[in-house]
């Protein structure tokens, strides 16, 4: 009992000392996202053009759209998807996909101007996916966090393979014809034969929520607040932050963003903004401003900060 005792002050006593000041940002702006569903993604497609997505669950698809640089936005309600866009990719060749429930996949090749409507008929809830090359789609889907699988589709959506996995999937990223990662609950995989083969990469011990891709340098951070990194694809992985270290704050993060090789942000579950500027290695707390999911994050042209999540809510942030 007094070992027990003991062992909670030292823990205690730590987690205090390291405990920093809060950072302020210099401005903080909440814009009208003109809807109250859920904004799983925040991403710009070219310098003015930003596209934000969502929905509710199996009620409607969310689209917001911004073509002046992320200060004002519009919805596009004209998709014919009835149902949650869980995931957001952008093809090689600049076309704009997302997935949600029922295989459903809208695109657009006018950078969300208009959309087109697609199902993938594996019938399941597609967490991501895109076009590696003209003729062929790899899109992921997920079962909880129990079995994913990987579907690639010709031009036409009809189903050329499928291979199932026994893990949970948050995302897919293809970063060219021939490479590609996937992430999920304790593995990351990646291929480099066009989805043919996916080999299991050595970083483990976390719920994988999303990477930020530079070439060959990536970071990932995982729900339990875990930070990983790799500057040759993957290869050998490096533990940032250890998100199962009891004396450090319990983030849970859900995306994650670098501006250059010190100089990072990333988005927790309750309404958290954090920021390294030592390239991962330590993180600091932003004054907290809303408690809503920040679910996505992504850098203005300017450098501001762009972040959406619920109820609808994307902010401007200049940090």
């Amino acid at each position: 009992m007094l070992r027990n005792v003991l062992y909670i002050g030292v823990v205690i006593f730590f987690t205090m000392s390291c405990k920093k000041d809060l950072l302020h940002f210099n401005k903080v702006r909440q814009l009208n996202s003109n809807t109250t569903s859920k904004l799983n993604h925040i991403k710009f497609i070219s310098e003015h053009i930003c596209i934000a997505s969502g929905g509710i669950l199996y009620q409607q698809s969310e689209i917001d759209r911004s073509t002046d640089g992320g200060y004002t936005w519009s919805s596009s309600s004209d998709t014919n998807a009835e149902k949650e866009m869980f995931g957001m990719c952008i093809s090689y060749s600049g076309i704009l996909f997302l997935t949600g429930i029922d295989g459903d996949v809208l695109q657009s090749k006018d950078s969300g101007n208009t959309w087109q409507f697609n199902r993938v008929y594996n019938w399941l809830a597609n967490v991501s996916g895109t076009f590696a090359t003209r003729d062929t789609g790899i899109f992921l889907s997920s079962l909880l966090q129990r079995q994913c699988s990987i579907t690639r589709v010709d031009s036409a959506f009809n189903i050329l393979d499928q291979q199932t996995f026994l893990f949970g999937a948050s995302n897919i990223y293809m970063v060219s014809a021939t490479t590609g990662y996937v992430i999920g609950y304790g593995t990351v995989m990646k291929t480099t034969d066009r989805g043919n083969n996916w080999i299991v990469q050595d970083v483990a011990n976390d719920n994988f929520t999303a990477m930020d891709i530079h070439g060959d340098e990536i970071w990932m951070c995982g729900y339990a607040g875990s930070v990983y990194h790799t500057t040759d694809g993957g290869t050998h992985w490096q533990k940032m932050r250890n998100g199962n270290d009891i004396t450090l704050p319990r983030y849970d993060l859900l995306d994650i963003v670098f501006k250059d090789e010190q100089n990072g942000w990333a988005v927790c579950d309750d309404g958290k903004v954090l920021h390294s500027d030592d390239g991962g290695n330590h993180w600091e707390e932003y004054d907290r401003f809303t408690t809503n999911a920040l679910r996505s994050i992504a850098i203005c042209p300017n450098n501001d900060l762009l972040v959406a999540g619920d109820n609808g809510s994307i902010y401007r942030i200049t940090p």
